[in-house]
Parts: C-alpha cells; structure tokens; sequence
C-alpha cells in the first residue's frame, strides 16, 4: 500500500479515537466479518457479481489489515516475505505448478 493511503487509513483512526478500540483481537473479528461480506458478494454465483459491491468490501478488508499490522507494529513487505519464503520452499514449482493439492499430498 503507498504510504499516502497508510496516512490517511491512520489519520481516519487517530481522528474518531478508534485505536482504544482495536485490540488484537477486534481486530482479527473485524477482518474475518469483512472477509465474509466479501465471500456474500459470490454467495450465489461465481461469475456474476456486483464488481464496485467486491471493491469495497475487499477495501474494509485491507483497512483492517492494515489497522492490525499498526497495533502489532508490523511490516507488511517483512511478514509477507517471509510467508512467501516458506510457500516457495513448501510447493516447489517442479511439484506444485498446475497442482492445486496441498505441499504435504505431494
């Protein structure tokens, strides 16, 4: 995410003094209930969906994301590299590519 966006994700926070709300905890509530509005936006079919209903509903997804790697002073470019490290080594390209079974069914 580009650093303007970060600062005004914060500023919006900062200025409703919501940060007293955001535990861990409410945190990870509020990303998995928006991860579920956008899983209703595809409730009934894969291929037709309301694509502005989808933007923001991934949107308050990422907001919150980005909420909790603030509270637990995270960076997301360090966590999300490593994980990717780890996949790399767990679904090596010569076992996984065009496979959708999981590393340990190899």
């Amino acid at each position: 995410m580009k650093q303007e966006t970060i600062n005004r994700i914060r500023k919006f926070t900062k200025d409703r003094d919501w940060d007293q709300f955001h535990s861990p905890a409410n945190l990870a509530k509020s990303i998995m209930i928006e991860a579920g509005e956008l899983l209703e936006c595809f409730q009934w079919n894969d291929d037709s969906f309301d694509l502005d209903h989808v933007k923001e509903e991934l949107a308050d997804v990422l907001v919150y994301c980005q909420d909790m790697l603030d509270k637990l002073g995270l960076d997301e470019d360090e966590i999300v590299n490593s994980k990717m490290d780890k996949n790399e080594a767990k679904y090596p390209v010569e076992k996984a590519k065009g496979n959708a079974k999981k590393y340990d069914e190899f």
